[in-house]
């Protein structure tokens, strides 16, 4: 069975020695009192709940699965995972960044990151039950209004209730203008919600005494198209006056789709029959209202495969380690052995190596946009805000498809160091790529980010939300420019920075001629954007490792090396993207139907 360590140190030096986030977050009416010692002590206990609660059950989880009562409807969570639930709320972890008003902790977005990294390590198709969940908390904190509020804020706060997002239906996904669940006003001011909706992650389940259905509808004399979805909160037992549970609602799981990964997580089909809802904000408008609750996911599918890189990557090295097979190309490394360990060969490094540098790179990232929401949401300064805001903006599409690709890599570089083990069943390693896969596709396929970044996030405002990132490389290249030391790292990011913003004219200039540009380039376009985030946020790292380095701590050894693999062997693919992206759009759209 696999075994999971939480990156302690490794998170503990991006927080405190990359970004400082204890003096950032201070500067926050709302996190004044914040301290490291807490931040820590948070994670520390975290990291104990992952490791020795969910991962136990992890590989349970996927070879159980769900299991539908079709009489009831009612679904079984794979065993364990109730009672592992029942500790997670008993220990307050749901309510770790919600606010106080509602039940919450208050601590900040990013601790509640850090959590999730460990628990998605630990427990992907868990983790996504309690996911969800926030995401419906902060839709119905953003957009609900008070009598919402106060009836599901609380329980979703306390983890007592669960929650969902129910988009997609059979003949739409992403497209959401073409859903066609309808939703009839009553006269009580409610609604009645009829429609059929599918792969709804976390839809049904044994887990909590309610669940929280946000769902896409269309109102009557809804105008075509997106501009005329709205949102409703219907829940699985309606809601007494008093706040105690009433009788079941007219939502039913109908089925349980058969996935290739995630097998814990019920992934539901469901059907609505004249289910009582009611409206989110305003008519028409829901569209908005949900994107609180996707961008949310999208930032959290992130999130999954961070957690996966991480642990495929811990398994690969200790079986790298233990693992004995031929001698070294350069000399007998283990001469008391018959052979040498596996991790002396120089492309078991890379592999591993590959996913070290995706991991850590992964966190610093993650941790820095989190940090820059928590600003977004809590600044007192309206400019830090709306600064902070585009920051997020245009890296989120960068955390959820480039963070989910370099984990589709990762898992199966790590799988591969298990040679045939690794494709058994036993060791763990072939759940770990199954489980990656779905990232790529659900929140918004992985060409949706790409055409998101540069069509909406680029492209739309004419790179006003690029240049605010360039403006912090270019700081950091010009105040290590003089240091010899650092040149390996900063030329190469300096060069990149160039390169991405004439890229980004060329395209932006062919696009006006023929938008299908924009389209064939974006995915490429993507991926370098990712690594030029990533080389930003590696040379920052290596910067701070150079200034340790002689202190004698093999952290900071090994974070050097890293960088230096990172910018060696895997920001060298940015050429070849470069070179696809600028080729254009001819040779796809030539060819006629007819010939495919």
């Amino acid at each position: 069975m696999p075994q999971y360590t939480p990156p302690l140190r490794d998170m503990q030096f991006v927080m405190h020695e990359l970004l400082h986030v204890v003096d950032e977050l201070k500067q926050l009416p709302a996190h004044a009192d914040i301290d490291v010692d807490t931040i820590n002590a948070v994670i520390e206990e975290g990291g104990k709940f992952a490791a020795n609660v969910l991962a136990p059950i992890n590989q349970r989880g996927d070879e159980q699965g769900c299991v539908l009562d079709k009489t009831t409807h009612e679904v079984k969570a794979p065993d364990g995972f109730k009672a592992a639930y029942a500790q997670y709320v008993e220990g307050g972890w749901p309510s770790l960044s919600c606010d106080p008003a509602f039940g919450g902790q208050g601590l900040p977005h990013l601790v509640n990151q850090c959590m999730y990294e460990m628990m998605n390590s630990a427990n992907q198709a868990w983790t996504m039950y309690p996911g969800l969940s926030h995401g419906a908390y902060e839709a119905l904190h953003a957009h609900g209004s008070d009598a919402q509020k106060t009836t599901y804020l609380p329980k979703l706060t306390s983890g007592e209730w669960t929650g969902t997002m129910c988009l997609t239906e059979s003949h739409c996904g992403t497209d959401l203008g073409l859903l066609r669940t309808k939703a009839e006003p009553q006269p009580d001011g409610t609604y009645k919600l009829t429609g059929n909706k599918i792969f709804i992650s976390a839809g049904e389940h044994d887990l909590a005494a309610n669940i929280v259905h946000l769902v896409l509808a269309r109102l009557p004399d809804a105008p075509a198209g997106s501009k005329g979805i709205s949102l409703f909160v219907v829940p699985k037992f309606k809601v007494n006056a008093d706040g105690t549970l009433g009788e079941r609602n007219t939502i039913y799981c109908g089925g349980l789709e058969h996935k290739m990964g995630i097998h814990g997580n019920a992934t539901a089909q469901i059907n609505l029959d004249g289910a009582v809802g009611t409206l989110v904000g305003e008519p028409n408008k829901g569209l908005a209202a949900m994107f609180v609750m996707m961008n949310a996911a999208r930032l959290g599918v992130g999130m999954q495969s961070l957690g996966l890189t991480e642990v495929a990557y811990q398994n690969a090295v200790a079986y790298a380690k233990d693992r004995i097979q031929m001698r070294s190309l350069s000399g007998v490394k283990n001469p008391d052995q018959p052979a040498d360990t596996i991790i002396v060969h120089p492309d078991v490094r890379k592999m591993l190596l590959t996913a070290r540098a995706y991991a850590e790179g992964a966190r610093a990232l993650a941790m820095w946009t989190t940090l820059q929401l928590d600003k977004e949401l809590a600044s007192d300064d309206e400019q830090v805000r709306a600064d902070c805001a585009d920051l997020v903006a245009l890296v989120t599409p960068i955390v959820k498809a480039f963070f989910t690709d370099n984990a589709w890599i990762a898992t199966s570089h790590c799988m591969q160091v298990f040679g045939g083990h690794g494709y058994i069943r036993e060791w763990g390693m072939e759940q770990f790529v199954r489980d990656s896969r779905i990232n790529m596709i659900y929140e918004g396929t992985n060409t949706i980010q790409s055409l998101d970044l540069l069509g909406r996030k680029v492209l739309g405002d004419n790179g006003a939300k690029l240049k605010k990132f360039g403006k912090l490389v270019a700081q950091f290249v010009e105040d290590e420019g003089t240091d010899e030391a650092m040149q390996e790292f900063v030329n190469p990011l300096a060069d990149l920075g160039d390169k991405v913003t004439k890229l980004t004219t060329e395209i932006g200039m062919k696009a006006f001629k023929n938008p299908d540009e924009v389209g064939a380039a974006a995915v490429d376009y993507l991926r370098v954007c990712g690594h030029l985030v990533f080389a930003y946020f590696w040379a920052r790292m290596a910067k701070v490792a150079l200034a340790k380095v002689d202190g004698g701590d093999p952290f900071y050894k090994a974070k050097l090396i890293t960088a230096r693999f990172y910018f060696a062997k895997l920001l060298p693919e940015t050429a070849t993207l470069i070179r696809t992206a600028r080729a254009g759009s001819a040779s796809l759209m030539e060819m006629d139907e007819a010939l495919f």
